[in-house]
């Protein structure tokens, strides 16, 4: 099959399954951004989205999508250094014009999936083991959103100053959220590249679309992180 066989398919299958993943991510961050203003409006979202059948397929597809992309971007990642051959040991200066990014989107792509680990462990799992039964959440509800964005960013309680752990999940989300714009600043216009929706004149503009798009998901992600460190809690908690 061409789609998996040649450079392009495979290129294809990388923008498809990123442009899906951006969708995700979009609505993760709008979804983040109501625990600001609505803890009851948040955890009314988290319990439609606990342990039931439409949820636990979204999981399996979204797991799918994220391992295709990766494994593919690794496929690609080997196929252009054996194209290069002993050319990628040689001492060049960087290439004029090539973004950091561009060249490092394999690292920034593990740092990501290591966030993503991370963050799946801080809610996910606990949220959906303690809606199966198969923990008690510390005291915190199954889809009890809003009490576990506190304890993962902050660790004491609303309007406390954050332990050392808020802290460092706080700092660490940071870093991946950092690789996580990076790794979406040039995805999205790579993306629309790929799929042929990029002319002369629209590249450029595709790339400004892309940093704009990115910097206002990622925002978003922040927002809510440094807020709850700091001891936000919303008014109706």
């Amino acid at each position: 099959m061409w789609l998996t066989k040649s450079s392009i398919g495979r290129k294809v299958i990388m923008s498809v399954t990123g442009m899906a993943l951006i969708l995700f991510l979009t609505f993760h961050a709008s979804m983040n951004v109501v625990a600001l203003f609505s803890a009851e409006g948040y955890n009314m979202i988290c319990e439609f989205l606990g342990a039931n059948w439409y949820a636990v397929v979204a999981t399996v597809g979204l797991a799918a999508l994220v391992a295709i992309h990766f494994i593919f971007a690794f496929i690609l990642t080997i196929q252009n250094r054996k194209a290069r051959g002993n050319d990628r040991y040689a001492v060049t200066s960087k290439p004029e014009k090539v973004e950091w990014s561009s060249q490092n989107m394999l690292l920034l792509g593990v740092i990501v999936i290591l966030g993503m680990l991370l963050h799946l462990y801080n809610f996910w799992f606990n949220m959906m083991a303690t809606d199966l039964g198969i923990t008690d959440g510390n005291g915190i509800g199954a889809a009890d959103g809003v009490c576990q964005i506190i304890n993962t960013f902050n660790g004491h309680g609303p309007g406390q100053s954050p332990s050392g752990l808020g802290i460092l999940y706080t700092c660490l989300y940071m870093i991946w959220l950092a690789a996580l714009w990076l790794h979406l600043n040039h995805g999205i216009w790579s993306s629309v590249q790929t799929l042929g929706m990029s002319g002369k004149i629209w590249h450029n503009r595709w790339r400004i679309i892309g940093t704009i798009y990115a910097t206002a998901v990622i925002l978003m992600f922040v927002v809510v992180a440094v807020s709850f460190c700091l001891g936000y809690a919303p008014s109706d908690l």
